[in-house]
């Protein structure tokens, strides 16, 4: 109470403010006072013969009217009236400012502050009712660019909107993945107008991986039909029904169909799947030839219809860039063969560059490490003419894996020899604990990419596919920048024998990538998704690295 008595100017801080010029009046002498001083037992002197019984009396009548204590220009108490020229009123606290300024003071802060600012005093109170202040807070926090006096005159106040739609509201919004078994899946829940609509993003009909995302909502919340946040789901095509949404805990919610016959369809299942496929693969079933695909497509349908929109989702961030990446991280759409088009995360993490499924596939699920690229091994590719030789590229890719491969034995068997060493309490267990500490130091100052890989782009060069390598998309481009040794991820159905396969990472352009997996003959062009995406970025490092972590352990 006491911080609200110094902002309002008002109880005992207003008391004490008084008591003390009355002191400073009794103490101080004419010989040594200074003008301000003097303007300061004037004006109280003043404020005694207006009130009548001395400083004592103004307390009782204190307030932000109170032109006695101020010298606001003329006086009027029982007939009296007296002139002062101390000049313009000077505001002793917050509650004394205009209130238009105390609006425009309000209006700069966040929204969430607001309600104990309410506590405060009345007029504070009063003046929060203003829409200029909730109108500001709705555009500034949550990028509304409708016009709010439209919705305001429609008998929703921004207030409302704030406070009933967007504030409760604001821990969905970013991007989540669905827990869809093996598949995933990417969310974006934005503020879209008047509404928070959560966006299923697919990516585009196999296999045009340049082309731009396809977007199908999922779940809207609005304020249109009442006073309170209604939530409603969008899956099926008959319009939207009733929905929930449930906090389950941090980063985390689930959502929920009320009305799960609107996702039913006049002609069954089979009219149901035909529509799928449609919208999923742009085709029909006869148009797909691959025995193999039809199977693979009829497993999705089944295994994602049974969901009826009742999902959790778990929220993923946007890998942080720095100066020295190759390229600017993000996400990717790229081919996978018969499960068509994916969707990555790009990230990087020292010397080294990862590809992270936020789609999946009943072989490699969501969440997996697909790609893995040593940025310390680049591969100086050969003349086309070689360049299309099979052998020729495997020579390459499989000299620097063998290399690799006895790097790592040659590092356990140091680090089994320095643990022998310090267990056996000689003092060849700190010698040899130095030496690999040395042997570290040494291979990360040689292994660190220079600054100018990423300030000075290197000429193009050309490139071409080795003959018998499978593409999906065979306009592909032909320069790239630079190629790197990494690893690929293969498995066999469900999961099982997963292994990392040798294979050449081909760097064409700030936003396209491709990976040749030598094992399979196969070749995967990845584009960049070029959409913006808002509230999705990481805080930091850590918690997109535990982000990884997490997503990994939830379709292992």
């Amino acid at each position: 109470m006491a911080v609200c008595a110094r902002l309002c100017g008002v109880g005992q801080s207003r008391r004490c403010r008084r008591r003390q010029r009355h002191n400073q009046q009794g103490q101080g002498s004419d010989s040594d006072m200074d003008d301000e001083e003097g303007e300061r037992i004037v004006g109280q002197r003043q404020g005694d013969v207006c009130g009548g019984d001395g400083p004592e009396s103004g307390v009782a009548t204190a307030g932000p009217s109170d032109a006695c204590e101020y010298g606001s220009g003329a006086v009027n108490r029982g007939g009296f009236l007296n002139r002062t020229t101390t000049g313009p009123p000077h505001p002793q606290s917050l509650a004394e400012l205009p209130p238009e300024l105390l609006v425009e003071i309000f209006s700069l802060l966040p929204g969430t502050v607001l309600p104990n600012v309410a506590l405060v005093c009345k007029k504070f109170r009063q003046i929060l009712n203003t829409e200029t202040i909730w109108r500001r807070r709705c555009i500034e926090e949550f990028g509304m660019k409708e016009d709010l006096r439209k919705m305001e005159v429609g008998g929703v106040s921004s207030q409302d909107l704030y406070v009933k739609l967007l504030h409760p509201y604001r821990h969905i919004l970013g991007l989540w993945q669905p827990d869809i078994g093996p598949y995933g899946g990417l969310l974006n829940v934005v503020v879209d107008g008047l509404f928070i609509i959560g966006w299923m993003y697919l990516p585009p009909h196999d296999p045009r991986v340049e082309d731009p995302m396809r977007k199908r909502p999922l779940f809207r919340i609005h304020m249109w039909e009442s006073k309170k946040a209604t939530v409603e789901c969008m899956y099926g095509h008959k319009g939207p029904h009733k929905g929930d949404i449930q906090t389950v805990k941090k980063d985390e919610f689930s959502t929920k169909c009320n009305q799960t016959d609107h996702h039913r369809m006049p002609g069954g299942r089979q009219e149901e799947f035909r529509t799928w496929l449609e919208e999923e693969w742009g085709r029909t079933l006869e148009e797909i030839f691959h025995e193999h695909m039809q199977e693979l497509i009829l497993m999705k349908f089944i295994y994602t219809s049974q969901y009826d929109n009742c999902l959790t989702y778990r929220r993923i961030y946007l890998p942080p860039a720095m100066p020295s990446d190759l390229l600017q991280p993000g996400l990717f759409k790229g081919t996978y063969g018969s499960h068509g088009l994916e969707i990555v995360m790009l990230s990087f993490h020292g010397t080294s560059t990862r590809a992270t499924k936020l789609t999946g596939d009943p072989n490699v699920p969501a969440g997996q490490l697909t790609l893995d690229v040593d940025l310390s091994r680049p591969v100086v590719l050969p003349d086309l003419e070689h360049q299309r030789q099979i052998e020729e590229l495997s020579r390459l890719v499989l000299g620097v894996h063998e290399e690799v491969q006895r790097e790592v034995e040659q590092r356990a068997k140091g680090t089994s020899d320095t643990v022998s060493s310090v267990a056996e309490g000689g003092c060849g267990g700190a010698t040899g604990a130095d030496g690999l500490e040395v042997d570290h130091g040494t291979c990360s100052d040689s292994c660190q990419p220079g600054p100018s890989s990423s300030t000075n782009p290197p000429e193009a060069q050309p490139f071409v596919l080795p003959l018998g390598v499978m593409a999906r998309n065979e306009v592909y481009p032909r320069t790239c920048r630079k190629c790197f040794y990494g690893t690929g991820l293969i498995a066999g159905h469900g999961f099982t024998s997963p292994e990392r396969t040798p294979g050449l990472f081909v760097l064409f352009d700030e936003d396209r990538f491709g990976f040749i997996w030598l094992e399979l003959k196969s070749f995967s062009l990845y584009s960049r998704l070029t959409d913006h995406l808002a509230h999705a970025h990481a805080p930091n490092m850590e918690r997109f690295e535990a982000m990884l972590h997490n997503m990994q352990s939830w379709t292992s």
